[in-house]
């Protein structure tokens, strides 16, 4: 993990934001996650300046995991580093109970 992740990782494990789990590097389907909560099929990507010459692979990887049910949230490096309260302010948002089957929210 690079430090930014790190940095994001000390606050998204061990349920510390909203109570909700996270997984770090997690494989899902033909693709690692950076973060990952399985239970909001909610993805986090935290984009460095490696992601510049990435941008169809990045697109291709987006699609799969809408595709698959999951949501994405990308953030660049800088701006995670500038203001990381910020960026879990918009992971949290990110963090509300889905519909269930009956649709209704689950608890």
């Amino acid at each position: 993990m690079t430090g930014v992740e790190l940095m994001l990782w000390a606050r998204l494990r061990r349920r510390q934001l909203l109570g909700f789990k996270f997984r770090r590097q997690a494989s899902i389907g033909p693709y690692v996650a950076d973060f990952a909560c399985l239970s909001q099929r909610l993805i986090v990507e935290v984009d460095g300046p490696a992601h510049d010459f990435m941008q169809v692979h990045d697109r291709v990887r987006t699609a799969w995991f809408c595709a698959n049910g999951y949501r994405e949230f990308r953030v660049s490096a800088s701006d995670a580093l500038r203001d990381r309260d910020a960026v879990l302010d918009g992971i949290a948002l990110l963090l509300v109970p889905l519909p269930g089957p009956s649709g209704r929210t689950s608890p």
